[in-house]
């Protein structure tokens, strides 16, 4: 194993790709050695052990929660992708946080997250579309609400119908207005509503 730790944090792509393979094989015999790289004040020992943790079934969610907050983009990213291949209701706050993250890809790999999670993640979801954070970037706040219509879509929950509907009368944004018709097609809701006053 610690020849193969050393492959994976070597900084040449080949061997830490072959490295990752195998320690994924080995299952959760790695986590402790694994675990101990996430400490790494280097981004990219961080980033290549949530690379293996995030593939080995069992492996602690917490770990890639506390990853989420990481200064580095690309080991958020991995945190989050992370996060969708076992998605668990228990990741829900930190991955509606992750929705506002700066990184574009953060905030769609946690809306992907979010989308697997299914109907626990609804409110909070409607919550996003619903209040404005005045400290947010604007570019932030349309990017969160964006990836809250996104999940909503894929959870295809009837709870979201309202905020469907209130999207495509009332939002500027054309994708925004896409996904709420993706998702209330979802839900047999394809009828089109004229206000006749």
């Amino acid at each position: 194993m610690d020849n193969l730790l050393r492959d994976l944090i070597s900084g040449d792509e080949t061997l830490a790709e072959a490295a990752m393979h195998k320690l994924i094989a080995l299952g959760d015999e790695v986590f402790p050695t694994i675990r101990s790289l996430l400490d790494s004040p280097n981004a990219d020992h961080r980033w290549w052990a949530l690379s293996v943790l995030a593939q080995i079934e069992g492996a602690d969610i917490n770990w890639m929660l506390t990853a989420l907050d990481d200064e580095v983009v690309e080991v958020r990213q991995s945190a989050a992708l992370g996060l969708s291949i076992y998605p668990n209701s228990k990741t829900v706050s930190a991955l509606i946080r992750s929705l506002y993250d700066e990184d574009s890809m953060v905030s769609t790999l946690a809306s992907n997250a979010l989308g697997k999670i299914g109907e626990d993640a609804v409110l909070p979801l409607l919550v996003v579309l619903d209040k404005k954070k005045s400290k947010i970037k604007k570019t932030q706040e349309q990017a969160a609400r964006l990836g809250a219509m996104r999940a909503l879509a894929k959870i295809a929950d009837p709870r979201a119908i309202p905020a469907m509907m209130t999207a495509l009368e009332e939002e500027d944004s054309l994708f925004l207005k896409h996904w709420a018709e993706v998702g209330l097609k979802e839900l047999g809701q394809e009828m089109v509503y004229f206000n006749m006053d």
